[in-house]
């Protein structure tokens, strides 16, 4: 059997499945994974934080999946603007979405437009250096600033917001990105939680290295730190969770420069401004039946800036099924409907980590091999000259590590580390044909 199958997203979800997809074909298969951005990665490029080097370094990985016989990386071209379904179905035997949740959910509180109440992703995307969100996106003047949300992408934020400029001059944050954070006036962050210390989503290492900076201390309130239940019943990563936030209750702050207080047992129920956030208002809840509950005892506390980051949804893809209630692709084992397919957090929900998406991409293209298994090719167009008849000429895997090589350089100039983020799309794309 030989299969030519279009994969939708660079992320992980896309790469593993291309892997996927080169292991298991019995046959010949040619896996062309299209990207909107110039670079791939996805969330490993972009959603995880620059301090946490390890768990960056899995993009040593899916570079060496690009690089099989067979796979090609087709990036600045956006699914639905530039190629439709119809165009994918008649180039390729198969298309696989793996376009994963990048949206963040929101509160649903008055007050949440106001300017300044903005969602986590956003401040993530800057500080990893996004194209679509500029590096002026963000001024950090607020003394005070509130993060909703105990997960680990929570972690991450306050963690970037309660380091020093210094600490993270040797990653790959971008220059103006680093000079905004070395100008940052922030020196009390809230990390707000709805429940209590059992229930939050950190793990233990994320959570572990918040009690390690050494420009902040950590503080949670003594009423705030007992949990609801029976310890015993717990888990061991969340009795672990429970000791660390427990010892921080009975410390004594240090002086240290930024000050982050973990709360417990308090919802927003409004963000509050004229104009732009000035303050955010707070619930004191309790559990009921297993639900969270307002207790009617509240509490305002001044803040200039509210992140969300209360969980996170797919967006619907130009001509294909989506689910409003689940925010996911319908689909079964991965199929969607007839040589379309689904992998990833589009097709099961934000949920596992990164190397979840593996054994998610095997399970969908298992699904792919027995419904095409015997079939004829389909395919009766080539997406090249479909692009070329366009005027779209995609970024090429050999032109991506052009970008890659003038980040590099750019680090070499600054002093930083192994690479710095170039400064938006059009230093990127700048970067395309350099001489080698």
């Amino acid at each position: 059997m030989s299969l030519r199958v279009a994969i939708i997203g660079s992320g992980p979800a896309g790469v593993y499945t291309a892997e996927a997809l080169v292991k298991q074909a019995p046959g010949t298969v040619e896996v062309d994974v299209l990207e909107r951005l110039p670079t791939p990665y996805g969330l490993v490029r972009y959603g995880v934080a620059p301090d946490h080097t390890s768990i960056k370094s899995i993009a040593g990985y899916l570079r060496r999946v690009l690089e099989l016989p067979g796979v090609r990386f087709l990036g600045g071209v956006e699914f639905g603007r530039d190629v439709t379904v119809e165009d994918l179905r008649a180039c390729y035997d198969a298309v696989i979405y793996c376009t994963g949740a990048m949206v963040d959910r929101r509160m649903g509180i008055p007050g949440e437009d106001l300017p300044g109440s903005v969602a986590a992703t956003d401040f993530v995307n800057w500080y990893c250096g996004h194209p679509d969100m500029p590096a002026d996106r963000f001024v950090l003047d607020s003394p005070e600033v509130a993060v909703i949300g105990v997960g680990n992408v929570a972690v991450d934020v306050v963690r970037v917001l309660a380091k020093t400029a210094e600490e993270l001059r040797a990653t790959d944050v971008p220059e103006e990105v680093l000079t905004r954070l070395a100008e940052s006036q922030v020196k009390a962050i809230h990390m707000i939680g709805r429940r209590g210390p059992e229930h939050a989503k950190f793990t233990l290492k994320e959570l572990r290295e918040l009690g390690e900076l050494v420009n902040a201390d950590v503080c949670v309130r003594p009423d705030e730190a007992p949990i609801s239940g029976d310890p015993a019943a717990l888990s061991r990563q969340i009795r672990g969770n429970v000791e660390v936030i427990q010892a921080w209750a009975a410390r004594t702050p240090a002086g240290r420069p930024r000050r982050l207080d973990v709360r417990f047992w308090m919802r927003p129920v409004e963000i509050l401004g004229d104009g732009r956030v000035e303050a955010l208002r707070l619930e004191r809840t309790r559990l009921e039946d297993g639900r969270v509950v307002g207790t009617g005892e509240f509490e305002t506390i001044p803040v200039g800036m509210v992140l969300r980051s209360v969980g996170y949804r797919s967006v619907p893809l130009p001509g294909v099924p989506f689910s409003e209630a689940t925010m996911t692709v319908p689909n079964e084992a991965g199929r969607v409907r007839e040589r379309e397919y689904v992998a990833g957090w589009l097709k099961r929900g934000p949920t596992g980590v990164i190397g979840t998406n593996k054994s998610d991409a095997a399970e969908t293209v298992r699904t792919l091999l027995a419904d095409l298994d015997g079939l004829d090719p389909v395919r009766r167009a080539d997406l090249d000259a479909v692009l070329a008849e366009r005027g779209i000429s995609p970024v090429t895997y050999r032109q991506w590590l052009s970008i890659e090589a003038a980040e590099a350089d750019l680090a070499r100039t600054l002093g930083r580390g192994e690479r710095v983020k170039l400064p938006g799309l059009a230093a990127m794309l700048g970067a395309l044909n350099r001489p080698e």
